[in-house]
């Protein structure tokens, strides 16, 4: 039975990797080159901005190193963000049923503390998370287990006693290579195979989800 459910944030909580695409796509602009938003769903999605901004700087040939990439991404998202970000359809309703039927319930994203965290109280939804665990704290990203074991730990339950909640092939396998189950909710892009194998299930909506757990208690 599910005890614990684990929440991706960027595409999955949030709206917010259509700001990442277009961040991404502003700086190879600026050197003349283009990214798709295929590319961006397929080798993007999901990982760190320490990850990404390497993989970017080695595609694409940029004439500057990490620190100095990840400052200006920084500053794009500051400038695309001025507006807010959304919260998915379906979050909050589903946040609020998880704290009703005393599911226990963490964050593991890619994302810095700071960022996140200010995402998620400006929407005043923090206070429905019980244990938060961010790209810094391990050492290695998506598509890796170590953030949601990491995050299994903090909520002192086994891995097969919780769920993760993701969008992207990154996070599907991350969560899989934890032998935890894993729904994903797609944002840019339905996964491949064999990610899509790999998912407990594919639902539309975070609002699917509720469906999911009452039919399995």
């Amino acid at each position: 039975m599910t005890k614990a459910v684990i929440f991706d944030l960027d595409g999955l909580l949030i709206d917010s990797e259509v700001i990442s695409l277009k961040m991404y796509q502003r700086i190879v602009q600026d050197y003349g080159q283009t990214l798709s938003m295929a590319t961006y769903a397929q080798e993007y999605s999901g990982k760190s901005a320490v990850t990404n901004m390497q993989h970017l700087i080695e595609r694409f040939d940029l004439p500057f190193d990490v620190d100095t990439g990840l400052k200006r991404a920084l500053a794009l998202e500051k400038t695309f963000m001025q507006d807010g970000v959304e919260l998915k359809p379906g979050a909050r309703v589903l946040l609020q049923f998880l704290h009703r039927n005393h599911y226990s319930v963490a964050l593991a994203s890619s994302s810095i503390k700071s960022r996140a965290l200010d995402i998620l109280t400006s929407h005043d939804v923090a206070q429905y998370f019980d244990q938060f665990t961010f790209g810094p704290d391990v050492d290695r990203g998506k598509p890796y287990p170590d953030i949601f074991l990491m995050a299994c730990a903090k909520l002192q339950q086994q891995p097969a006693d919780c769920l993760v909640l993701e969008d992207s092939e990154a996070g599907i396998q991350a969560a899989t290579s934890a032998k935890i189950p894993v729904i994903c909710v797609p944002d840019m892009k339905r996964p491949n195979q064999p990610y899509a194998d790999q998912a407990t299930a594919i639902v539309p909506s975070l609002t699917d989800v509720i469906t999911y757990l009452k039919s399995v208690r």
